[in-house]
This record gives structure tokens, C-alpha cells and sequence, in this order.
């Protein structure tokens, strides 16, 4: 089933919350996204990451309006993620060290330790005051990501039959959830792996653009230009962003963006809708049609085949590439044209 990655397959990506706000920092794409509504996508922005704000272990805002930013055993407290404006960095305290998810709701810290099972609670990061551990529940224990709003939380789940939902939870050692909400698209789009869900899953496949056959019992030289489309198809990924404002601090235009998140959806593995193929050196422009000149020498009742590989998405071809393969063989070839991609 296609779903997103989570939050423990991809460094740098992770939701948060502050005051209204939802956040979902994508640090591959060098920006996050703003929403006052995951489940409505309402209000949606996407504003530019600050260098030192990227590649985080784990974020979480503060009832403070501030965030957090954890790396390894210090944290980094910003009061905006795109200035890094008054930027302070403490230790973590030994307790508040390795979890696996992070969270801040109703003035409190609660960190998430998943192959123990437990939750622990603390009023501060750094000293670890006023601190206690608690079991969680069972329906708690696979969220794939969790963020904490003002007086309740979050837990993102594993996608279902359902599609992809979360759940709110006022106390997740009790089984306490207030409501589950499907993800609307328009957040989803901007999750690695979410377009496996709102497209469909990637697909890599030869297509046969040119058949030359010569029927005679003599050779023929051939010579002709044929034409092929090269690069993506713009019209088609663009509508992913329609219903995002870019901010101005973000260095790429709407359309640019698009296709970085179609890169790394190429990229993933097929768990989670990917071809896990590099598309970088492809050509990422405007896809067109252009002339290539072809001259071939056919045997007598020799035919020939000329194949173009192609990516896409869903029912959608995205991206055509650039070389053509040309055999003997009336069945598609078996082999990958493109790099794999690192995992």
C-alpha cells in the first residue's frame, strides 16, 4: 500500500505545531509548509528553511511561539525557522536524549520512545524538571509522525483503506482520541511519498515510439528524422502547488518546486510508491517534442524497434527521457536506463 515515509526513513522531515499553525519542515526541499488546517489544507504557505535550521533529528514549537530543533544530544531554540532569528542552542538532558519522536502540548515536552514503549514528560528540555515516564498506549505506539497543539496532540498513522490519517489525542497513555481526519491532498503533496498517494505510485517503462521494417529480400539504407517528446510534463505536476503561496524567501518559483518533490518521489523505494532511480542529470524542462535524425541499415525482412524510456505517476506520464534504445526485439528491454538512487 502506498503511504508516506516516516518520520525514522527520511532526517530533516517532521511535523510541529505552534499556536494555530501546523507545521511540516521538508529540509530536502529547503522550505516548510504553514497550514491552520491539515485536514481542510486551509491557509496553506510555503516559506524558505534557514540553513541552519535544515536537517534536523526532531522539531517541535513551544507554547512560547518559539521552536526547537534537535540534533543529536543539544537542541537549537529559534523564534522563526526561515530567519533563525534569535537563535540559542542548550543540551539536551541525558533523560530527554534518543527519543524517537518529540512533542510540545499544554506547556510540557513529551518524548517518545517506541521500542520501549513509554512517554516521557518534562517541563524542560535541558534540566529535565518536574519530569515523569508513562506508558503508552497501544493505538499511540505506530504514528509515523506526532506534534503537539496548544492543549492537545497529534499522531499521524500508517496508511489504511482509508487513506492516509491522524488522529487527535488529548493524553497518550489513555485511550483518549477526540477524532480521526484524513490528510488532505494538498498537505500530502508536500510529504515524501504523498504523491504515491494523491497520483498513485511511480512506474518506469520502455515505450516503442518508431517501428522500421524492411519487407524486401534486399538492404535498405533508412534515413529520417522521428520526433520524440524529451523532458516533464509540467501542465500535469504543477497542479500540486496551485493551492500554495509561495513567500518570497523561498529562492524557487512554484514550478521549480514541484519538480524537486517529483524527484524524490522517483527516488523512494517501491514501499512507498518510488522507482528508486536518480532523474537529476534528465532533462527537468518543459517537456517537447524534438527531431532526431536516425540512419539505419536494414537486412532483408529485418525490422527494427526504437524504444524511449519514460517515468510517471499513477495513469500520468511525467518525465520523458532523453536517450533512445534501438534493437532488434519486438518486446520492451529489461533494463533500468537511469542510475539508482542512494538510499
Amino acid at each position: 500500500m502506498n503511504s508516506i515515509i516516516p518520520k525514522s526513513k527520511t532526517k530533516g522531515t517532521d511535523f510541529c505545531a505552534e499556536g494555530k499553525y501546523h507545521y511540516i519542515i521538508c529540509s530536502d526541499l529547503g522550505c516548510y509548509m504553514q497550514t491552520i488546517d491539515v485536514k481542510e489544507g486551509l491557509d496553506i504557505s510555503i516559506f524558505s528553511l534557514h540553513p541552519a535550521c535544515k536537517d534536523g533529528d526532531h522539531y517541535l514549537g513551544s507554547k512560547d511561539g518559539s521552536f526547537y530543533i534537535i540534533k543529536g544530544k543539544s537542541f537549537r531554540r529559534v523564534n522563526n525557522l526561515t530567519t533563525d532569528s534569535c537563535a540559542q542552542v542548550w543540551s539536551l538532558h541525558p533523560n530527554c536524549q534518543g527519543g524517537d519522536h518529540y512533542l510540545s502540548t499544554s506547556g510540557k515536552y513529551y518524548i517518545i520512545f517506541k521500542a520501549k514503549g513509554t512517554c516521557r514528560v518534562t517541563n524542560d528540555l535541558h534540566q529535565d524538571t518536574n519530569s515523569a515516564e508513562y506508558k503508552l498506549h497501544p493505538e499511540c505506539q505506530n504514528g509515523l509522525y506526532y506534534w503537539g497543539m496548544p492543549n492537545h496532540c497529534y499522531v499521524l498513522k500508517p496508511a489504511s483503506e482509508w487513506g492516509v490519517q491522524f488522529c487527535g489525542s488529548t493524553d497518550l497513555s489513555n485511550d483518549k482520541f477526540f477524532g480521526v481526519y484524513s490528510v488532505h491532498p494538498d498537505v500530502l503533496n508536500f510529504l515524501p511519498g504523498g504523491l504515491s498517494v494523491t497520483k498513485g505510485p511511480s512506474f518506469g517503462i520502455w515505450e516503442n515510439i518508431k517501428t522500421i521494417s524492411n519487407d524486401s529480400n534486399t538492404p535498405v539504407k533508412w534515413a529520417k528524422k522521428i520526433n520524440k517528446k524529451v523532458g516533464w510534463n509540467k501542465e500535469k505536476m504543477t497542479q500540486i502547488t496551485h493551492n500554495w503561496k509561495i513567500a518570497a524567501s523561498v529562492s524557487i518559483e512554484s514550478g521549480a518546486l514541484a519538480k524537486l518533490i517529483t524527484n524524490v518521489q522517483f527516488s523512494l523505494s517501491a514501499e512507498y510508491g518510488g522507482s528508486r532511480v536518480n532523474t537529476e542529470n534528465e532533462s527537468w524542462n518543459e517537456m517537447t517534442e524534438v527531431e532526431e535524425q536516425l540512419s539505419l541499415q536494414l537486412k532483408p525482412n529485418e525490422s527494427v524497434y526504437l524504444w524511449q524510456y519514460k517515468l510517471g505517476l499513477g495513469e500520468d506520464p511525467v518525465l520523458f527521457c532523453r536517450d533512445l534504445k534501438i534493437d532488434d526485439e519486438p518486446n520492451p528491454p529489461t533494463e533500468v536506463p537511469l542510475p539508482p538512487a542512494q538510499s
